[in-house]
């Protein structure tokens, strides 16, 4: 079930950049893939100096590791000691006209495993 969450995930990312691109006439997102040293990757896409877009990101990520973070187990304890794995999209758009907002979302999946 995982790879299908990751599928879906994925496809997200390039429909949202498929999308904004449709819109966008001057300027196309640019890729970069990346890797966790602790565990994952990614890949992030930018998109500058458009006719609509001054600036925005659409990124994917999935990254895991042996232990959650403290920060992570602080109001749940029971979880600490748990190996994790936490993937999902984030974008960020800031429009050239400054009359229309900046958009901002995320789409998450974490999960946290214990043995057995």
């Amino acid at each position: 079930m995982l790879e299908q969450v990751k599928a879906y995930l994925l496809a997200l990312q390039d429909d949202i950049c498929s999308g904004l691109e449709k819109v966008e006439s001057k300027a196309h997102f640019v890729e970069d893939e990346w890797t966790r040293p602790q565990g994952g990757g990614g890949r992030t896409r930018v998109l500058t100096n458009g006719q609509v877009f001054e600036k925005g990101g659409v990124n994917f990520s999935h990254v895991h590791g042996g232990q959650l973070p403290a920060s992570a187990t602080h109001a749940r304890p029971e979880l600490a000691g748990r190996s994790f794995q936490a993937m999902g999209v984030s974008l960020v758009m800031h429009p050239e006209n400054p009359y229309v907002p900046t958009s901002h979302a995320n789409v998450r999946f974490f999960i946290a495993e214990k043995e057995g």
